[in-house]
């Protein structure tokens, strides 16, 4: 009988990913219908029990306070799966007749789910529900501090999954969480996928185990308040974010950076909303019990109340004390209050100018930061925009409190308590990861041109470009060009009368030799016309073997174009006739799923995509978009 712990852990481990993995074989052919009726039930669950939940939180790792507990809590079991509600994720997701596509979700597998001490019970809803919306089962791996609330969630969720129709074992957890314990669960075979919340460790360990991995790095989030700004709403707002559970969010306020000349109206408002002004040896004493001498938060101080964090320092504050601010004189290792903190412990940063103000946030988030969420308070958009392209973040926040502006609770972005930070923090979104983070997409492909018809003549030389073929491309047989030619030169003909009759001229045009081959991509060009004028034969031409191109398309069943009825064998309309109405446009169609194919593709091409209130965007969609016009939004 095993008496290690390490080795306990570990047999815990496989065995219990073993068992998610047997019921994701049954829960993966699973219809959205199902899939979406499990989801409902673990959500609705989450939300009966969310403030009992909130106050395990806090009783057994000492960090926050209930109250915004219970709003993490709600964020993921309320907000979250009213806003994925209806997103397909299973199954056939759409089809795209133009390009003769179909898309499928497909599941990833076991969920390997990292959970930090900070969020132990709202991350365990927010991971759970969306793993079960994309199909798969989920292994959680809760933080030693918390185990009992993690695990005690993780449970009720498995219940409520499981009479919602889900197999058993769907959600695991692993009751005896140790370091060697989550180093096993996020390399077993069987782990298709991580989702890491925690330490720079763990979050480097997970892209290192050789899996598809989702982890995020720190935030240290600078608000700048520009002079146009609401300054009491301001700092109403930068209050009520960097409290909210006593500062644990990695998305909570950090440093505060404005101009010299807001510095006493902005220091009157943080007095009004109780706000605690450190002098200067009293922010000597926070940054001496606050940040240990390798620049790290004292673990003691993390998500602590004001009045205790200042008990430790060595002072009092009132007991209304919202939050503990200080100024500081940098940025960097020299003045330590720039780091992050995840307490209510606030840095105010004053500088001569916006354009000092830009280069202060920017140097906070490269000072911890890199990727994650910055804040801006201002009225003038063009100095939002130019903050925007400059700050290192993937949130740029606008007057919001940055906590629940970054998780989706007062902004648009997907509900969410995994913050991308992309690649210049070395991680592989900078998205709020969601569901469709946890799929993969099949495509079925069919047949819609050939090799040849993919590589339509150049401008400048009327010649194709050879097509991806092992086999040297055959020559059209010369028997057939005289037949081609002579179509080609009633066209032309045709062109020039038309033109004629209109008072234009194709000046100094060369007839075309009755014989000449047809360009075709693989014949020689026709004889050059006078240098004055190529361009207009040279065009002329182009134009008429695009013609002549469609018309054998259309002849061969590949579709046809809408023209005038036709007065003659080329198709065109006689001179006298009256102008044909361009035919009414019809009204856009509004695609249903957006992903970032289509994007690149719609970009490549200078197309539009037109998508609704209903449409689904993948976050990678949505950012390659970022900073185009190509998705066009229509009302419906």
């Amino acid at each position: 009988m095993l008496q290690d712990h390490d080795l306990i852990a570990i047999q815990e481990v496989r065995i219990k990913v073993e068992k998610a993995h047997a019921a994701w074989q049954k829960y993966r052919s699973f219809t959205q219908q199902q899939v979406d009726a499990v989801v409902e039930s673990v959500a609705a669950t989450g939300r009966a029990n969310a403030q009992q939940l909130a106050e395990m939180a806090v009783e057994e790792t000492g960090y926050g306070n209930a109250k915004d507990k219970l709003a993490k809590n709600l964020l993921c079991a309320d907000l979250l799966p009213r806003t994925i509600r209806g997103m397909k994720t299973v199954g056939l997701l759409r089809e795209i007749p133009e390009q003769k596509i179909v898309e499928y979700g497909v599941p990833m597998g076991v969920v390997a789910a990292i959970l930090p001490t900070t969020n132990p019970t709202s991350t365990v809803i927010y991971k759970s529900i969306i793993a079960l919306k994309s199909g798969n089962g989920i292994v959680i791996s809760p933080h030693p501090r918390a185990k009992n609330c993690t695990c005690y969630t993780a449970d009720l969720l498995h219940r409520a999954a499981v009479e919602a129709g889900a197999p058993e074992d769907i959600i695991q957890c692993i009751n005896n969480p140790t370091l060697e314990a989550t180093q096993t669960l996020m390399k077993h075979e069987k782990t298709a996928v991580i989702l890491s919340t925690g330490g720079t460790g763990l979050v480097r360990a997970a892209y290192s185990s050789g899996k598809p991995a989702f982890g995020v790095g720190p935030g240290n989030v600078p608000v700048l308040i520009e002079k146009s700004a609401d300054v009491a709403d301001a700092i109403s707002k930068v209050v009520s974010g960097k409290s909210f559970d006593y500062g644990t969010v990695c998305s909570s306020e950090q440093t505060v950076v404005a101009t010299k000349c807001l510095r006493e109206r902005i220091l009157a408002q943080l007095q009004a909303n109780n706000a605690f002004l450190c002098n200067p040896q009293q922010r000597e004493a926070i940054t001496r019990v606050l940040i240990t001498p390798s620049g790290a938060v004292s673990a003691k101080c993390v998500g602590q109340s004001p009045r205790k964090i200042a008990q430790m320092a060595g002072f009092e504050v009132p007991a209304s004390t919202t939050i503990i601010a200080a100024e500081i004189e940098g940025v960097g290792r020299a003045h330590p209050l720039s780091a992050e903190k995840l307490s209510p412990v606030l840095a105010l940063l004053f500088v001569e100018d916006f354009a000092a103000a830009v280069n202060a946030c920017e140097a906070i988030l490269h000072f911890g930061g890199l990727g994650h969420t910055t804040v801006i308070y201002s009225n003038d958009d063009a100095r939002i925009r130019e903050f925007a392209v400059r700050m290192p973040a993937y949130r740029v926040l606008v007057n919001t409190a940055a906590p629940q502006g970054s998780v989706g609770i007062t902004t648009g972005v997907l509900p969410s308590m995994t913050l991308g930070c992309g690649a210049i923090a070395s991680n592989s979104t900078s998205d709020n990861v969601g569901p469709l983070h946890l799929i993969n997409i099949k495509r079925l492909a069919y047949a819609m041109r050939t090799p040849e018809e993919a590589f339509p003549p150049t401008e400048e030389s009327g010649t194709r470009t050879a097509p991806l073929s092992a086999t040297p491309a055959t020559p059209v047989p010369q028997a057939a060009a005289p037949v081609a030619s002579v179509e080609r030169q009633t066209v032309l003909s045709a062109v020039e009368q038309y033109l004629a009759q209109r008072g234009l001229k194709l000046t100094g045009q060369p007839p075309i030799p009755a014989a000449a081959p047809v360009a075709t991509g693989y014949d020689a060009p026709p004889p050059a016309a006078p240098a004055a004028a190529r361009p207009a034969a040279r065009v002329t031409g182009q134009v008429v073997d695009r013609f002549l191109a469609a018309k054998r398309v259309a002849a061969a069943g590949g579709g046809s174009a809408v023209t005038a009825p036709p007065s003659c064998s080329c198709g065109m309309p006689p001179a006298s006739a009256s102008p044909v109405p361009a035919p009414a446009l019809p009204p856009p169609v509004v695609t249903d799923f957006v992903c970032e194919s289509d994007v690149r593709s719609a970009i490549q091409k200078s197309q539009k995509i037109h998508v609704g209130p209903k449409t689904i965007i993948t976050p990678a969609a949505r950012e390659l978009a970022g900073g185009t016009d190509v998705l066009v939004t229509i009302s419906e």
